[in-house]
């Protein structure tokens, strides 16, 4: 039974609180349904998380930041071009983006959205997976400018910072619309504009 086995016990659960709170959003999570399927009772649930907000708080820190870093920074480090890893990414992406993403967006920019302005736990924990994920870009841009993959011009934080708010907006926008080719149009502007952080990269000059 999952309820004798704490630790399956406990992923069970943070499990099915992100499901719940990708499709109802923190506020409008049920703990019942939360439950149902789990095999976990109502009084294990509080042995694990005295209330819903620390369930909240652990699901942001133990589901949500480990799948983006692990989609988005970890692989980077196989490739010593950072440029290339972030396109292979996009194309991952882009080859198994489920239904879900279309219909009910990204859960981090869900709860960027819901919770950020009104509770500063979420706050501060949704800011903690957006700066892990803009130092690990950042980092790998440095690299690649060491190395000679990425234009020496280019502030790494800053660029680390408009990539991650590119893919969050882009999340929000194919959310607003309920449509796969706008995404993987989006998504295909994004890896034209990787190309453009490489040195062989021109800057169009304007006529007067």
């Amino acid at each position: 039974m999952v309820t004798k086995q704490p630790d399956k016990t406990r992923r069970a659960l943070l499990e099915s609180a992100m499901r719940e709170m990708h499709r109802n959003g923190f506020q409008g999570a049920s703990l019942d349904r939360i439950l149902e399927g789990t095999g976990v009772t109502k009084g294990a649930l509080y042995h694990h998380f005295p209330n819903k907000l620390a369930l909240g708080y652990a699901v942001v820190d133990e589901m949500i930041a480990p799948m983006l870093l692990n989609q988005w920074v970890g692989p980077l480090q196989e490739f010593d071009n950072p440029i290339d890893g972030l396109q292979d990414g996009v194309a991952r992406v882009m080859e198994t983006m489920p239904e879900d993403f279309i219909k009910l967006g990204c859960p981090l920019n869900n709860l960027i959205q819901e919770m950020a302005p009104i509770d500063e736990g979420f706050r501060i924990r949704l800011e903690a997976v957006l700066e892990k994920w803009r130092d690990g870009i950042a980092s790998r841009l440095r690299h690649g400018q060491e190395k000679g993959h990425v234009r020496t011009d280019l502030d790494p934080d800053a660029m680390a910072a408009f990539l991650v708010a590119a893919l969050e907006g882009m999340a929000g926008t194919a959310k607003s619309a309920q449509d796969r080719e706008v995404a993987m149009a989006m998504l295909n502007v994004y890896v034209k504009t990787l190309d453009t952080l490489r040195p062989t990269y021109q800057v169009a000059e304007v006529s007067a």
